[in-house]
């Protein structure tokens, strides 16, 4: 499955490091791809292994607002 996230807040490479970081930790996540002039996260995941909430709380743990 692949989402397309609206997220608020990321603004530098650190920003980057700890979304990917830590959502690609998450398993079932195999792919994690922020690009901050969109502020959008896209995420390929197994839905069956790992929930969308589970992703969003994830970055929201990092301190940035999941739209």
């Amino acid at each position: 499955m692949k989402e397309l996230l609206k997220v608020e807040g990321m603004s530098c490479g650190h920003c980057v490091k700890a979304v990917e970081g830590n959502v690609g930790e998450l398993t079932g996540v195999s792919n994690v791809e922020v690009r901050l002039d969109t502020g959008e996260v896209e995420i390929q995941f197994d839905d069956s292994r790992v929930t969308l909430s589970e992703i969003k709380e994830t970055i929201e743990e990092q301190g940035y607002d999941v739209k």
